[in-house]
């Protein structure tokens, strides 16, 4: 009875909410910062510091109040690592389709959302940059997944089902590992994690993709590869700012190429390019609606997360010591000075901490956590060979984030995984055609039982 009571105190709902067909709660949990080795315990591991870790319940008008709490629970795992839960204001593409079968609790992982969020304002309450790199320490997978299982016991859910799309993905490698009694299935989109490093070879792999991405796009649109040359060259030679006072630099200008991961925003770069320039009384500059645009995709100050935490999602016993930073040298043309320069993709350097007004406090904090050598396993590899699961995983042949032959390396290693393997689907598939991806990997999952 105590530990009901224990698990009753740390979860409260705040607000239920109705409207175009969806039901929503908003469920607000108390969790240990620090879970140790206990990721599937459920005994009060509150003694310690606690966090907030937040999730919105979601489920169809279709299912009354009272049927809809007797459907078994979907638990999505946002991609990132710093991305909150999705807010939607109606079901549909994946989770129309899941809802019909769940209820969808979208998890807002620590750091992000209302989830005792971390940003430079409140990491300065730690203290200096060493109390703030290590309490970041336990901000990766392992973390979340412990407070997962934390959740599901709260909930007196029995092994619940997971989809995980990117990073979210990687979490659910993490779950399978050292929580699989707490797992029905899992879906995966595009989020088959490399189970062994070094970091740099998963950033070879990328720079190649990106290269191949950069040849694809400059084929369709020609005219648009003088035109990034151009913009890189005019911010070599002139100063422009962003509305928000920085400087906008030609490194940070190739940043645009985060386009490049997708079928349905991959055009929209084309749209954003042909703003560019603007005729002024000192001649062509940068127009303002331009500047704009770039800054929402430059900027990490809505999850600065992402840009401290990247590499740390690959680490394991060593440091990453900005791994994409070094292998950018065998790539020189993705440099500002090249004679065609390339755009990037997710890649994270030092000097993402000297030029985003966001980052500049949490310089000393990424450069610690870059040379932190002791990170714990994120996967179990034993435990995987040996897995029971049901597992389905979407893989993309093109995916510029999450390479297609590292996941196939990772698909071999996890017992019983199976792949759907497409080329119709970049990165963010399920933001396409996620009704029909979700179709296809719970059919896949259900027919190996």
């Amino acid at each position: 009875m105590a530990e009901v009571r224990a698990l009753a105190d740390t979860h409260r709902i705040r607000a239920r909410h109705e409207f175009r067909g969806l039901r929503t709660a908003e469920h607000y949990f108390t969790v240990p910062l620090d879970h140790g080795s206990a990721i599937s315990a459920t005994d009060d591991q509150t003694a310690g510091e606690t966090i907030t870790v937040f999730a919105r319940e979601y489920s169809s008008t279709e299912y009354s109040e009272e049927e809809a709490a007797k459907l078994p629970w979907l638990l999505f795992l946002q991609g990132g690592p710093g991305g909150r839960g999705n807010r939607v204001t109606s079901l549909s593409g994946w989770m129309k389709a899941a809802a019909k079968d769940f209820r969808i609790l979208m998890l807002d992982q620590r750091g992000t959302g209302l989830s005792t969020p971390v940003e430079r304002q409140s990491l300065v309450l730690r203290g200096d940059a060493a109390a703030q790199a290590d309490y970041l320490t336990h901000f990766r997978a392992d973390s979340i997944v412990a407070d997962a299982e934390f959740i599901r016991h709260a909930l007196d859910s029995g092994p619940w089902s997971v989809l995980g799309q990117s990073f979210g993905g990687f979490c659910a490698l993490t779950y399978l590992s050292y929580a699989p009694k707490g797992l029905r299935e899992v879906l995966i989109t595009g989020g088959l994690a490399p189970l062994h490093g070094p970091a740099e070879r998963v950033y070879r792999a990328t720079f190649r993709r990106v290269a191949e991405r950069n040849a694809e796009y400059f084929a369709w649109y020609p005219e648009d590869r003088e035109t990034v040359t151009r913009i890189v060259r005019h911010l070599e030679q002139h100063e422009e700012f962003l509305a928000s006072g920085e400087r906008l630099t030609p490194e940070r200008f190739q940043m645009v190429g985060s386009f490049l991961g997708g079928n349905t925003r991959v055009d929209s770069l084309h749209y954003l390019l042909e703003d560019a320039f603007i005729e002024t009384p000192l001649g062509d500059r940068l127009s303002e609606a331009f500047l704009e645009q770039v800054r929402s995709l430059v900027s990490r100050a809505g999850n600065p997360l992402y840009a401290v935490l990247h590499e740390s999602i690959y680490g394991q016993g060593e440091a990453t010591d900005w791994a994409a930073w070094r292998v950018l040298e065998e790539f020189p043309e993705f440099k500002p000075g090249a004679e065609a320069p390339l755009l990037t993709g997710e890649m994270v350097y030092p000097w993402y901490f000297e030029q985003d007004p966001a980052l500049i406090p949490l310089r000393d904090v990424a450069a610690l956590l870059a040379a932190k050598s002791d990170w714990c396993p994120l996967y179990d590899h034993q435990q995987l060979a040996v897995n029971k699961v049901p597992v389905a995983a979407a893989v993309y042949k093109d995916d510029i984030y999450v390479d297609h032959d590292l996941s196939m390396e990772t698909a071999a290693a996890v017992r019983g995984l199976q792949t759907w393997v497409t080329d119709d689907f970049h990165h963010d598939g399920i933001g396409e055609d996620g009704e029909g991806i979700f179709r296809r990997l719970i059919g896949l999952v259900r027919s190996s039982r």
